[in-house]
């Protein structure tokens, strides 16, 4: 008896790069960003709660270039999960589920979470 090979699953070589598909895999990226970035205010809270030395500690190391950085993805990756959350709740809801607004929505999520990003820290950091 001859063993004849099995097929072989389709893999991401064979896919088309869809908006939706680079969507949904940022989406669970930034679930896990959120985990480190919420650490990040919890040390930030607990420095607050310790004294004044362990607070300028923890903004003496947030506030220079790599702690910016940081929070300004965390900032980016919290915006574009809310936003591909409210995404879900209105497909969940049979809302934009034709091929076009599926695409749009994909777009108005990725466009959303850069200018709320740079909306938040242009008002509430960089000008204030």
């Amino acid at each position: 008896m001859a063993v004849r090979p099995r097929p072989l699953s389709p893999h991401l070589q064979i896919y088309r790069w869809t908006i939706t598909m680079a969507m949904s895999i940022l989406h669970r990226a930034t679930g896990i960003a959120l985990y480190i970035g919420t650490l990040l205010l919890v040390i930030w809270l607990a420095a607050a709660a310790i004294g004044v030395e362990a607070l300028d500690g923890v903004n003496g190391l947030y506030g220079n270039w790599f702690g910016q950085l940081v929070l300004f993805g965390y900032t980016w990756a919290l915006f574009h999960h809310m936003l591909g959350g409210l995404r879900h709740f209105l497909w969940d809801n049979i809302i934009g589920m034709e091929p076009g607004e599926r695409e749009k929505l994909a777009w108005v999520n990725l466009v959303g979470s850069i200018v709320l990003t740079l909306l938040v820290w242009t008002i509430f950091v960089w000008v204030g």
